[in-house]
């Protein structure tokens, strides 16, 4: 038998570099402006997506994977060789794509031992995570041995995010509407996290410097660092917080990436996320 071979969504933005590099299957989402529908990655790069958001009155649409997409994708890798599989999606949070996984992996359990996780997370928080599964799974590890791995690691995943407005996050349902207006009024730049597998306000900063320097020390005060991300929705001064980042203690290379447009058509223009994994503490499992 072969490796247990890692399957995630597109909603965790790695590029397809980093996913074919580490043998990683993406199931792609599907975004909708009005009547027509893409196929995110293949039919939409995230360069034509923020080109087409602008001067859009109206927010495109997400919708998860059919069960049928990941039964595919099970089935690719049983026809491989796989030892297993471990899927990891998208917050069930935010997204029905944790169901569909289910719902596929059921179909094929009887051939392929399937294991599906909702990370609890989104954007580069996830694909830190398929990375760091794949690693592991290249190293031998088994299939228990992987998806326990994942479980302790998730515990350690950090996601905060810039955004110039929460009007994205406010029409799309994915944050209050009284934070909205809030913000509005103030004309601040809200900080966002991921907590317990839900976008919320994390903080207001006067200005978007600011707001930059404020991710930039919510890395720093976590050092060290397993894995670092930063995912940029056409942001033009992502540069600014990346030379922050520079002196951050994390033992894998960091990585930049586009905000793809399932988190993207919520995060809005201009948004900037920073996603990472610590360090287990000494004598804890990695």
């Amino acid at each position: 038998m072969g490796d247990v071979l890692v399957v995630t969504d597109s909603a965790c933005d790695l590029t397809e570099e980093l996913a074919v590099g580490n043998s990683i299957t993406v199931v792609p989402l599907t975004i909708r402006f009005g009547d027509e529908e893409f196929v995110d990655r293949q039919d939409l790069s995230p360069e034509d997506f923020w080109r087409r958001c602008k001067g859009v009155e109206k927010l495109p649409e997400t919708a998860a994977p059919a069960p049928g997409a990941f039964r595919a994708a099970f089935e690719a890798a049983a026809d491989a060789g796989a030892a297993g599989v471990l899927c990891l999606t998208i917050s069930g949070g935010v997204s029905a794509t944790y169901q569909s996984a289910c719902t596929g992996a059921e179909e094929l359990r009887a051939r392929l031992p399937v294991e599906v996780i909702d990370t609890r997370t989104l954007t580069m928080g996830q694909g830190l995570l398929a990375l760091d599964a794949a690693e592991a799974a290249r190293g031998g590890a088994s299939l228990e041995e992987v998806a326990a791995r994942v479980r302790r690691s998730m515990e350690r995943t950090r996601v905060y995010g810039v955004v110039d407005t929460l009007e994205h996050l406010q029409k799309g349902g994915r944050i209050g509407g009284a934070a909205a207006l809030v913000g509005s009024l103030l004309s601040i730049k809200p900080v966002i996290q991921v907590k317990g597998g839900i976008v919320e306000q994390e903080s207001r900063q006067r200005t978007r410097v600011r707001s930059l320097e404020y991710l930039a020390g919510k890395v720093k005060g976590d050092v060290p660092l397993d894995r670092l991300a930063v995912a940029s929705g056409a942001a033009e001064d992502v540069g600014v917080l990346l030379s922050m980042l520079e002196d951050v203690e994390v033992s894998h290379p960091l990585i930049t990436t586009d905000l793809g447009p399932v988190v993207g058509t919520h995060a809005g223009p201009g948004a900037i996320g920073v996603c990472y994994v610590t360090r287990p503490a000494v004598g804890e499992h990695q």
